[in-house]
C-alpha cells in the first residue's frame, strides 16, 4: 500500500518529468527560430547544428557531466532519474544560445565539439559552484548563495559569455558591415517560422523556471509553481509589449523579430527571480528587460559584433539584468552577493571558452570558407538544401 511519503514523491516526479518535456520543447524552438532568422541557403546546416546540440549535449551530460555537477553518478542509490532528466532538458540550452548567434558562417564538426566540451566539462563547473556540488564551498569565490532559480546567470548568461568569445573569434558575416561603418541589414528568410519558435520557447519557460521548483506535492508548492508560471508570462508579456512601444516610438513600424526578442528578454530577465518576488514586480523586470534588448542590439551592431538572431541581446545582457534585478527588488537578498555570482560566472564562462575555442579554431578552423559562406552551408557542409527549389540569393 502506498504511502503519503510515496504519493509525494510519485507526483513529483510526475511533475518534473512534464516539466522537462516543456523544456525540451524549446529544442524545436531555437531551431525554428534559427532557421527563420538566418538565409534559406544556410537553413539546413542551422537545423543540423541545432539537433547534434541535442543528442550531443544530452548524452555528454548524462555520462559525465552530471557527476561534474552534482559531485554523485548515476549508479548512486539516491539518484533521482527524474531530476537527472530534468538537468539533462537544461544543459543543451546554453549551446543553443552560441548557435543562433553564430550561425551561417561555421562549420558543423568544430561546434560538436565545442557542444562535448561545454556538456561534460563548462557548463557543469558552473553548475557546480551554483545548484550543485560546490567545490569551492567556504572559499572567497563562493557563489553558492547567488538565488538564481533557473539559470539567468547560470545557463543564459553563460551560454551568452561563450557566445561572445566565439564571435570575436569568427568575426561577422561577410558583408554584414560595410566599411564606412554601417550596417547592412540581412532580414529574416521565414517570419512565421521564426514567430512559432519565439513561441515555443515561451511555452518552454513554464516548464523551465516552474520546474524549477522541483516539487508541487503539498498545496504550497503547487501555489509556489503557479505564481513562477505567472510571474514567468507576465515578465515576457512586459518585454513583448515595451519594445513594440519602443520599435513604433522609433520608426513608427512594429519589427516582430525585435518585439519577439523583447519577449524572450522579458522571459530571460524573470529566470533567476520568478519565485521569490511578487505579482507586479516581474511587470516592472519584463518592461527592463525589454528596453535593453533593444539598448543591446545597437550596441553590438556599433562594436561589429555580428549576432544574426540577437541571441546576446536577449540572454547574456538580460541574465545579467535579471540576476541583478533580484538583489534589486528582494529585500532579503544582498545585490553584492548577486552581483558577485554574475562577475564569477563571466569570468569562468568567457575566459575559459576564449581559450578552447581559440585553441579549437586553430587546429581545426571553425569559420567556413569564403566561398562556402556565399554559396550556402547547406551545399557546402550539409549536401542538402532546405528550400531546393528556390534560387540562392548570394
Amino acid at each position: 500500500m502506498e504511502t503519503m511519503s510515496d504519493m509525494s514523491y510519485i507526483i513529483d516526479t510526475l511533475y518534473v518529468l512534464f516539466a522537462m518535456t516543456l523544456v525540451v520543447f524549446m529544442y524545436p524552438g531555437f531551431a525554428m527560430l534559427e532557421a527563420g532568422i538566418v538565409r534559406t541557403k544556410n537553413v539546413t546546416a542551422v537545423l543540423v547544428i541545432n539537433i547534434l546540440i541535442f543528442a550531443i549535449a544530452s548524452l555528454g551530460f548524462v555520462l559525465i557531466g552530471y557527476s561534474v555537477a552534482f559531485g554523485e553518478g548515476l549508479n548512486d542509490e539516491s539518484i533521482n532519474y527524474a531530476t537527472v532528466l530534468f538537468q539533462m532538458a537544461f544543459v543543451g540550452k546554453a549551446m543553443n544560445i552560441m548557435s543562433g548567434g553564430i550561425s551561417e558562417r561555421v562549420k558543423v564538426v568544430p561546434i560538436a565539439i565545442f557542444t562535448l566540451i561545454m556538456a561534460t566539462i563548462l557548463y557543469p563547473l558552473v553548475v557546480n559552484l551554483t545548484w550543485g556540488a560546490n567545490f569551492l564551498k567556504d572559499t572567497i569565490l563562493d557563489i553558492s548563495s547567488m538565488h538564481d532559480l533557473a539559470g539567468s546567470t547560470i545557463i543564459h548568461s553563460t551560454g551568452g559569455w561563450a557566445l561572445l568569445a566565439a564571435l570575436l573569434i569568427i568575426g561577422a558575416r561577410t558583408g554584414r558591415y560595410t566599411k564606412d561603418g554601417g550596417v547592412r541589414v540581412i532580414p529574416a528568410s521565414n517570419v512565421p517560422l521564426v514567430t512559432l519558435g519565439a513561441l515555443l520557447l515561451w511555452i518552454g519557460w513554464y516548464g523551465f523556471n516552474g520546474g524549477s521548483v522541483g516539487t508541487m506535492s503539498t498545496k504550497a508548492d503547487a501555489d509556489l509553481v503557479a505564481l513562477v508560471i505567472l510571474n514567468t508570462n507576465t515578465a515576457g508579456f512586459a518585454g513583448a509589449i515595451t519594445v513594440a512601444i519602443i520599435m513604433y516610438a522609433m520608426y513608427k513600424k512594429f519589427d516582430i523579430t525585435m518585439i519577439l526578442n523583447g519577449g524572450l528578454g522579458g522571459l530571460v530577465s524573470i529566470t533567476a527571480g520568478a519565485d521569490v518576488m511578487d505579482v507586479y514586480t516581474p511587470i516592472l523586470v519584463g518592461a527592463i528587460g525589454g528596453a535593453v534588448v533593444v539598448a543591446s542590439v545597437f550596441m553590438f551592431d556599433k562594436l561589429r559584433i555580428d549576432d544574426p538572431v540577437g541571441a546576446l541581446s536577449v540572454h547574456l545582457t538580460n541574465g545579467i539584468w535579471g540576476t541583478l534585478a533580484v538583489g534589486i527588488f528582494v529585500s532579503d537578498i544582498s545585490f553584492l552577493t548577486q552581483l558577485k555570482g554574475v562577475v564569477v560566472v563571466a569570468i569562468f564562462a568567457f575566459v575559459s571558452s576564449f581559450i578552447l575555442l581559440f585553441i579549437l579554431n586553430k587546429i581545426m578552423p571553425i569559420r567556413t570558407k569564403k566561398d562556402d559562406e556565399l554559396q550556402g552551408l547547406d551545399v557546402g557542409e550539409c549536401g542538402l538544401e532546405a528550400y531546393p527549389e528556390f534560387k540562392r540569393a548570394f
